[in-house]
């Protein structure tokens, strides 16, 4: 059985840290690509950033570059989202998911498996 699941979500202020987590069982850590997505209230999820199958290649969406990085376990299914200066504006339910495919992806359809989601949420 596949499950993603996610840690590490709270409240802090602008300007403040953030490290997530997420556990993946299930699943050959050698096939398959990680990702980490948000959804704030009332919009659409989100890409925030994907990281292939070795970690050795990462992409970020264009609103979090230079302040979130993603990072996974060497051979498992485990991925990280350290989030630093972070900003009200990246208030949100955070969820990790995972791809079959070999080229990282900024799309929601590309990715088959999602954890239930974290919550994030920063104070100005």
């Amino acid at each position: 059985q596949v499950k993603l699941e996610e840690s590490g979500g709270g409240w802090v202020q602008a300007g403040d840290s953030l490290k997530l987590s997420c556990v993946g069982t299930g699943l050959m850590p050698s096939r398959r690509t990680m990702g980490w997505f948000r959804q704030a209230p009332g919009k659409d999820r989100e890409f925030v950033a994907a990281i292939s199958r070795n970690g050795g290649d990462t992409y970020y969406a264009d609103s979090i570059r230079g302040r979130f990085t993603i990072s996974r376990t060497s051979g498992e299914n485990t991925v990280f989202l350290q989030m630093d200066n972070m900003k009200p504006g990246d208030t949100a339910v955070y969820y990790c998911a995972s791809s079959s495919m070999y080229l990282l992806s900024a799309l929601v359809d590309s990715y088959d498996y999602w954890g239930q989601g974290t919550q994030v949420t920063v104070s100005s």
